[in-house]
């Protein structure tokens, strides 16, 4: 019997967190609570800020939860030009330094959106020019560099609704462009479907660039109207896009099995966005069904 290599968590942005403080947010303390309820044993940072960023503080508080960090989050946006690194990398540091403390070697790295992530406003074109799409993998080729050399993580390029690197065309295109050694995937089921792309398809054709998972589906119906009326993303969540699995798409048995068949640990990250949540009542039942259900795929949660 093959082991199995997917090793499931949870994050921050299950429970409705999109910032590092916001009054519709969960309150981190139950966030951790709530995560351990649920059976989880790996979470993600989230935004900066929202977990303590001392180490002891939070080293003390994930311990008595027996919680582990898997990777934390660096937001981006090298298309603008090769001046973002300055803008990118004192924020990138500060998350690599907690998560470097934290003894997790992963960094999820999210572009800027062309849409503001709180108004819903366009503020740049939908569409790259050449040029930028050079600038794009170049800041993540010399991101990835940096955060090895400095800090031995890796980065995890998470493609997401309302970027620039959203449909598969663009993931595929972010792929030929940047060095297989320094960048890699966080690819994130729910996102992918969002933009067109197949999770399975981008498994099985580009199986070394896969370096971490989330775990997530959409909801078709829902899906449809967003498409149908090109709402924003902010929108598309509050109307429920990501829904609660097994209910939506992709099957995540199928994405689990294609994962499994790269025959390496893998985490899959489970990360329903709900901001902002209905209650604070609403994330612990769906966390907990979702890690029960998970687990039935072939899940663990735990490193063997």
């Amino acid at each position: 019997m093959t082991e199995n290599k997917i090793i499931i968590g949870t994050a921050p942005d299950s429970w409705g967190v999109w910032f590092p403080d916001d009054e519709r947010q969960t309150p981190w303390q139950r966030f951790l609570d709530e995560v351990a309820e649920a059976g989880y044993k790996w979470i993600e940072l989230g935004p900066y800020g929202y977990l303590p960023a001392d180490p002891e503080t939070l080293a003390k508080e994930l311990k008595e939860r027996d919680l582990q960090i898997s990777a934390g989050t660096v937001f981006t946006a090298f298309h603008r030009g090769l001046d973002q690194w300055d803008v990118a990398w004192q924020p990138a540091r500060q998350v690599a330094e907690l998560t470097a403390a934290m003894g997790a070697q992963h960094v999820v790295v999210i572009p800027a959106l062309w849409r503001d992530d709180k108004t819903g406003e366009a503020i740049e074109d939908r569409v790259l020019t050449d040029e930028q799409w050079e600038n794009l993998a170049q800041g993540h080729n010399r991101l990835g560099e940096t955060l090895q050399r400095e800090f031995g993580l890796f980065q995890q390029f998470h493609s997401h609704a309302d970027s620039h690197v959203e449909t598969m065309d663009q993931i595929e295109r972010f792929l030929r462009a940047t060095d297989p050694e320094l960048v890699t995937l966080c690819l994130d089921t729910g996102h992918a479907e969002y933009g067109g792309a197949s999770s399975a398809e981008l498994i099985e054709k580009y199986p070394e660039r896969i370096g971490y998972l989330h775990l997530k589906q959409v909801h078709p119906d829902t899906l449809a109207t967003v498409r149908a009326q090109d709402m924003t993303f902010k929108d598309a969540t509050a109307a429920g896009v990501m829904c609660e699995p097994p209910h939506g798409l992709p099957d995540l048995r199928l994405v689990i099995d294609a994962a499994e068949r790269l025959g390496r640990p893998l985490f899959g990250i489970v990360e329903q966005d709900m901001y902002p949540v209905k209650s604070f009542d609403t994330p612990l039942p769906i966390a907990s069904r979702t890690c029960s259900y998970l687990l039935s795929c072939g899940a663990r949660t735990t490193v063997a």
